[in-house]
């Protein structure tokens, strides 16, 4: 599989793994979880995309024990996960109200238990998982400059930001943000065309596209003309509708990172489909209308 370098050391595979539905399955056991890696690593998928929050807190401790449980393992993969978000849950109590936390203390507090959950002793790269409309930029960059510093993290970069939150994290910190994990698919292809597509490709950074097949509803959509365009093309490239819709993304000259999630191991078996598909200029815009429900203007 392709390899995408994001800056000098640090590479992820053109396809990740998602784990926020880990927590989710049956079967959370850690020889279940590794199965799932493993599935993942056959088809050249060797990075896992994590969060503090994924499964009520619990997804990074089962990787975690998966890790654990299968020395060697976490020298072949590439660990991303993400902090800020401060859920209301029956583990905290007290907690009051969902919010943000981007302040120092609260990141390194984050990474530390991180680290711990998952047994490693690196991340590969953290993300800022929303941004915090009560940032002190210059705190915030401060401590992810220090989070690399540290050795404790290899890169960092941001999710969900538009570009002036990007620039203005960016504006009080050193170390350089390498890409934002943005919504990205057919049914949510608003990012093409509103500047935050466009922001990453001019300065050559690879965007990271979460929920790729739109949560599910590209299989459940109201267009049916969507459905049959798709059907078209992957009847016609042997492959299913999920493929090409993920494919539809990989096309894209930015080169974007779909994280892909899924419990089936079968589907697990099957996501590197996607690069089979061929999908040429007026393919993308076949599908690029039938999605938006008009031609371009």
């Amino acid at each position: 599989m392709e390899r995408v370098t994001l800056q000098d050391g640090l590479s992820l595979s053109r396809m990740i793994y998602g784990l926020w539905r880990l927590g989710d399955d049956v079967d959370t056991s850690p020889a279940h979880v590794q199965a799932k890696i493993e599935a993942c690593l056959d088809q050249g998928i060797t990075t896992f995309d994590e969060a503090d929050i994924y499964g009520d807190y619990e997804s990074e401790s089962l990787f975690g024990a998966a890790l654990k449980a299968t020395p060697g393992l976490r020298d072949r993969i590439e660990i991303v996960t993400k902090c800020d978000i401060m859920l209301t849950s029956d583990k905290f109590p007290d907690r009051r109200v969902k919010h943000y936390d981007t302040s120092a203390g609260h990141i390194a507090t984050s990474i530390d238990n991180s680290l711990q959950r998952m047994n490693i002793d690196r991340i590969d790269l953290l993300l800022i998982h929303r941004p915090d409309p009560f940032m002190d930029h210059h705190e915030t960059g401060a401590a992810l400059d220090a989070a690399v510093a540290s050795g404790k993290v290899g890169a960092v970069g941001v999710s969900n930001f538009k570009p002036y939150d990007w620039t203005l994290l960016q504006s009080a910190m050193k170390t350089k943000l390498i890409t934002n994990q943005i919504e990205l698919s057919l049914t949510a292809h608003e990012g093409f065309t509103n500047g935050d597509i466009a922001f990453l490709q001019e300065r050559g950074l690879h965007p990271m596209a979460w929920s790729p097949l739109g949560g599910g509803s590209l299989f459940a959509s109201t267009s049916s003309q969507l459905r049959d365009g798709l059907h078209r093309v992957a009847d016609a490239q042997g492959v299913d509708i999920a493929a090409v819709a993920v494919a539809w993304l990989l096309a894209h000259p930015v080169g974007i990172l779909p994280v892909m999630g899924t419990n089936n191991l079968d589907r697990i078996r099957a996501l590197s489909d996607a690069l089979k598909v061929q999908i040429d200029r007026e393919t993308w815009f076949e599908l690029y209308t039938l999605a938006m429900g008009h031609e371009v203007p």
